[in-house]
């Protein structure tokens, strides 16, 4: 029983010390709010639950599926570094070259269409790849593959999983729902810096991740290859 609870809290600990850093919730607080200028602010509180909701079944998905879906498709984890990294450039470069310009209350008349705007934020580009990219997807997949080799220990791995990755989902709520909060406290020129900064970083690890693919890509095709 001991040694079951110890193998339990292991994972768990393990599953949040993997993910939370390349998660990064509190270094995609300023992205966040960028990407959701002109929402009401009423709105960004569900908002923020939606993608915490939408990171979790994300990344429990790629834990427990994901090594059978990529084989289902013949495809390998530096497939998804290559292409993911690509788009996470894309964003990052977009924030990085968007100019500054000051936040305007929404209209009245958007006010019908906040909910569909918030819903079709919410999963692209809010949850994927902001806030889950192909990192953190990787990491999730190299979790789950990581098969226990009882029926027992299966279990108790799929459930440390659910658990650690739940951790990880509340951090992303809470960094996103008090984004705002956060970066006030920053002040105006702060929350700019912070924000160019955020999205600098956000490049760089896109290029960082498509040359993690490039490199598993060569090492796949030349297996002599040593990088």
């Amino acid at each position: 029983m001991v040694d079951g609870l110890h193998q339990f809290l292991e994972i768990v600990l393990l599953a949040v010390a993997a993910l939370l850093p390349i998660v990064d919730p509190l270094g995609s607080a300023p992205i966040y709010l960028a990407l959701t200028r002109g929402v009401d602010r009423a709105a960004r509180a569900p908002l923020a639950k939606l993608v915490a909701l939408d990171s979790f079944l994300l990344l429990l998905a790629s834990a427990l599926l994901g090594t059978y879906v990529l084989d289902f498709f013949g495809l390998s984890i530096p497939d998804v570094q290559l292409a993911g990294g690509i788009v996470v450039c894309a964003l990052g470069w977009s924030l990085l070259s968007k100019q500054d310009t000051p936040e305007t209350p929404p209209r009245p008349a958007a006010a019908q269409t906040a909910p569909v705007d918030v819903s079709r934020r919410a999963f692209y580009p809010l949850t994927m790849p902001v806030t889950v990219g192909p990192g953190s997807i990787s990491v999730a997949i190299t979790l789950g593959a990581q098969h226990a080799s009882s029926v027992r220990g299966s279990l108790v791995a799929a459930l440390a999983h659910v658990l650690g990755i739940l951790i990880v989902a509340v951090a992303v709520y809470l960094c996103y729902r008090y984004a705002g909060t956060i970066l006030r406290k920053l002040g105006a020129t702060g929350a700019i810096v912070v924000m160019r900064l955020s999205a600098f970083i956000l490049v760089c690890i896109g290029i960082h991740i498509a040359w993690s693919g490039v490199l598993g890509l060569i090492v796949t095709a030349f297996p002599g290859t040593t990088h």
